[in-house]
């Protein structure tokens, strides 16, 4: 990803010029811009992506527009804008089958404040390595401090990901001199600024002043895609003073009503000078003589431009327009000119370096696993029950799942109650979302329930009670293939969601036990905790059954499990009767599973850190990088999830339960409303899974 660090960096230049440095190394690159950053004169395709596209002969895909984004990020939706940004550029990663995707980031800028956060976001959700881009404004010591405040803003896992600095448009070394990188990052290029290649065209001057003012003609086109305006000369002085400035690809602003001015230009014009354009300025009528010299401009392919703001004001909108106008798609010349000139800057052993596989391991970000889990759920939508029909997170998670095509969700209880609940909370419930009046529905399933039950004593009039918990309802239509999963807990206990799945749905074949785990959503990577809400206190066997059994869930959602055993003691630098649980079970996993990564008994720490894990387990295959969790009890498991997914403020999914034979998954009663649509997610996943 390259990722500027301060504004009117030179993203696109840069990225141009790595994209040829890279392909002349060999390397098949595609190029992805997540989001568009449009220039007022914009119009079409977002300007890096028509330029690249246009350059390279790639397809390309369209940016989110940037409008899009604001709406999403002030509408508190920006997990879904980087679930969108990820689909983006996971679709086009598999159809482009290329070797390095180069991702542009936004470039800081007053009008786009949440640039800085947005990219951090982005990187993470893609886990792509980093390169900065840099361009000096002001001292050195605030360039310094721009590349480090960058750094600070990223996570601990991503600093690690930054591949060093590109420094563009540098004017002389004073730029750069006293800039010390050690210990922050290293250079990696050092781009000067080449005025040649900033030379723009007419045609992109009239596109300009055509899109930010009124009153514009182009009173001769002439050669206007061909010749190059490079200094602006605005003529306020006698005019045998301005014959001296008229040179080649000179830009001349005079005033409409200064034929002396006019006649000077079409003498130089006449002579074969390729002045760049003209442009007269100001609402004075233009004399009979001047109009005769502009004739016999015409002639010579000068493009000529009237605009009705003066001199003055003519130059203060000329102030911005190279930054403003880019690198348009359709300058061929240039853009060949601006890859050819950065590719260059680079050297060939850096290039070799970005070309060649990476040795650390990907991460398997939250915003990728969010995005697999709704594209997965959305590829064969399953109807979910919820029981708790009129719960208003309940109401809510229902309405984006289906808003979002995420399953079909259906509410349980009393049509009007959950209809008010919905309203009361401004959600529309629209055709997505069923509604099922368990007051008609009960009587429909207690012979079904009595058949079931019979042999534990159960009756019509018991089951009729029974079938007033709308947890048992919803289990009931699970079992009479009227749902495929069912999702509670936002209000009833994990024994009430889970006690009805015992009884009627009953665990899967080979199952020894029902146990559950949490999808941990930390800012960088998915982490799996397991059992932290079915088992009180696992014996050794069981505990051995939850890590397989947490390990094997990891696997089928994507995550490549490395499974830590957790205690308070870290290999035998602990002993007690808790210790020893936990290396028994390890030693079953290790028997059981041999092709599981396991390791225990293992401190928190020493699991997950890898500075503490060099010190306390340096031979450890899973110390350092686990991403399984299985703690020894509820005491320990329970509180821990909390603890982290309250102070991280992160999402947490679940408990999913593992080991039924039909999927229901419980809530914690402190439930967010993402959590309760993702864990729909997963239980539509599930049952998809146990179809197959």
């Amino acid at each position: 990803m390259l990722y500027p660090v301060n504004s009117e960096a030179g993203a696109t230049s840069v990225s141009l010029g790595l994209i040829k440095a890279m392909q002349d190394a060999g390397a098949k690159v595609t190029f992805i811009k997540p989001v568009a950053q449009p220039k007022t004169s914009d119009v079409g395709s977002e300007a890096s992506t028509a330029t690249i596209r246009t350059s390279t002969g790639l397809s390309l895909p369209e940016p989110i527009k940037a409008s899009c984004m604001e709406s999403m990020i002030s509408s508190n939706k920006e997990d879904v804008l980087l679930e969108d940004i990820i689909g983006k550029f996971e679709t086009h990663r598999a159809e482009s089958q290329a070797d390095i995707i180069l991702v542009e980031g936004l470039a800081p800028q007053e009008r786009h404040p949440y640039a800085v956060s947005l990219n951090a976001k982005i990187a993470s959700g893609i886990d792509a390595d980093i390169i900065l881009l840099a361009k000096p404004q002001g001292d050195v010591e605030h360039l310094k401090n721009t590349i480090k405040i960058t750094l600070n803003s990223l996570s601990e896992i991503q600093r690690s990901r930054v591949i060093g600095v590109v420094f563009n448009k540098i004017t002389s070394e004073a730029d750069l001199k006293g800039l010390e990188l050690t210990g922050v990052t290293k250079a990696l290029a050092v781009i000067p600024l080449n005025r040649k290649l900033n030379v723009t065209r007419p045609s992109d001057l009239a596109k300009y002043l055509s899109a930010h003012f009124i009153n514009v003609k182009i009173l001769n086109t002439g050669d206007i895609r061909n010749r190059r305006l490079s200094d602006a000369v605005f003529c306020d002085c006698q005019a045998e003073n301005v014959v001296e400035l008229l040179e080649e690809d000179a830009l001349v602003v005079v005033s409409s009503d200064r034929t002396d001015v006019i006649k000077e230009v079409e003498k130089e014009a006449s002579k074969g000078t390729k002045l760049g354009a003209l442009i007269l300025t100001g609402t004075a009528p233009i004399s009979a003589d001047a109009e005769a010299a502009l004739e016999s401009i015409y002639k010579t392919g000068l493009t000529v431009i009237r605009t009705e703001n003066q001199a003055w004001q003519t130059a203060i909108d000329l102030k911005d327009f190279n930054n403003e106008i880019g690198i348009p798609s359709d300058d061929e010349d240039r853009v060949h000119a601006i890859s050819d000139f950065i590719g260059s800057c680079f050297s060939k052993e850096l290039i070799r370096e970005l070309v060649q596989d990476n040795p650390h391991e990907r991460l398997y970000s939250p915003a990728a696993f969010r995005y697999k889990l709704t594209e997965t759920a959305k590829a064969d939508k399953k109807r979910i029950v919820l029981p708790e029909g009129d719960e208003p997170r309940t109401v809510k998670a229902a309405a984006i799942c289906a808003e979002r095509g995420i399953a079909t969700p259906v509410l349980l209880g009393n049509p009007d109650e959950i209809r008010k609940v919905a309203a009361e909370n401004g959600v529309t419930l629209g055709a997505g979302v069923e509604i099922i009046d368990v007051e008609q529905s009960r009587s429909k399933y207690v012979d079904r329930l009595v058949a079931l039950r019979q042999a534990k004593g159960m009756t019509p009039e018991k089951a009729i009670k029974e079938l007033q918990d709308n947890v048992m309802l919803g289990t009931m239509m699970i079992d009479n293939n009227e749902a495929d999963g069912l999702v509670s807990g936002a209000v009833h206990t994990t024994a009430n969601t889970i006690r009805p799945a015992f009884q009627i749905i009953k665990t899967a074949p080979g199952a020894k036990q029902v146990s559950s785990i949490f999808f941990m959503l930390l800012p960088d990577q998915v982490l799996v905790y397991g059992d932290c809400a079915v088992n009180p206190n696992p014996t050794a066997e069981e505990l051995a059954g939850i890590a397989i059994q947490s390990a094997d869930t990891a696997k089928a959602f994507g995550i490549e499990p490395r499974v830590a055993m957790i205690s308070y003691s870290t290999g035998s630098s602990g002993k007690g009767p808790d210790v020893d649980l936990v290396k028994t079970a390890t030693a079953a996993v290790k028997a059981q599973r041999p092709d599981l990564s396991v390791d225990g008994p293992l401190q928190y720490d020493a699991a997950v850190e890898m500075s503490v894990a060099r010190t306390k387990a340096p031979d450890s295959p899973v110390a350092g990088k686990a991403n399984v969790f299985i703690f020894p009890n509820l005491s320990c498991g329970n509180p821990l999830y909390k603890a982290v997914q309250r102070t991280a403020g992160l999402i947490s999914i679940g408990p999913m339960l593992q080991g039924l034979k039909r999927p229901v998954n419980d809530l914690s009663r402190g439930a967010l409303v993402d959590d309760i649509v993702y864990t729909i997610a997963i239980t539509a996943i599930q049952a998809q899974q146990q179809k197959a």
